[in-house]
């Protein structure tokens, strides 16, 4: 729009359609190259390690005989639209507005299946994206009870999950699980409240060694 031939000058051309004059002035300049081989590479690479973030792909990068630094690389993939997709902590994460439980297995003395089940959710990486997995586990025997994948944390996952187990084998005397939000919503206390739901302080409940 702007016309350097006119007889109105630049500056007053610039003012009048509101535009910075310095972007009148710019040039834009080619991708190089090298940088479409690099993101070339980059493309190949992600749909490979979709995980792999900008260090990752460094050295990968640094395998195949491109010195670049890890900055570019990430200026590239951001031009490109590339992101590494993995899972963002949270699966623990407690909501401040949930009534969390106390807990009941510091010090309990575990002897026989059935005494104690623990709940707990991991995730699984895919070619595309990751899904959550749920699992039930008695505490004695290792066993897993019941499991579902799902898509989101929802706690009608974990609802539906322990309903499997109950039907499969029965009541437990105490349900433990963590403080993440699907465990602490009221859909999953509701449904184990008479089962005497315990919830660890701690990070981790009793059944995340078993998941990680």
């Amino acid at each position: 729009m702007i016309d350097s031939t006119h007889r109105l000058p630049i500056v007053q051309q610039a003012s009048a359609l509101d535009v910075a004059r310095s972007t009148v002035y710019y040039l834009p300049r080619p991708t190089s190259d090298l940088d479409l081989e690099l993101m070339r590479q980059i493309d190949q690479l992600h749909l490979q390690f979709p995980f792999m973030g900008a260090r990752s792909l460094r050295l990968q990068l640094l395998s195949l005989g491109f010195e670049v630094g890890r900055r570019h690389i990430g200026t590239l993939m951001a031009k490109m639209a590339i992101y590494a997709v993995c899972p963002q902590p949270g699966t623990s994460k407690r909501c401040p507005g949930h009534k969390i439980y106390p807990y009941l297995l510091r010090h309990l003395n575990i002897t026989h299946s059935n005494q104690v089940w623990a709940l707990d959710t991991t995730y699984i990486r895919m070619s595309k994206g990751f899904v959550y997995l749920t699992a039930v586990i008695d505490v004695f025997s290792r066993k897993i009870l019941a499991g579902i994948v799902a898509l989101t944390l929802q706690s009608c996952h974990a609802v539906h999950v322990l309903h499997q187990a109950f039907v499969k084998y029965g009541t437990p005397e105490i349900v433990n699980v963590d403080q993440g939000t699907q465990f602490t919503d009221s859909n999953f206390t509701d449904a184990v409240l008479d089962k005497r739901q315990t919830v660890d302080g701690r990070q981790r409940s009793t059944a995340g060694q078993y998941f990680y």
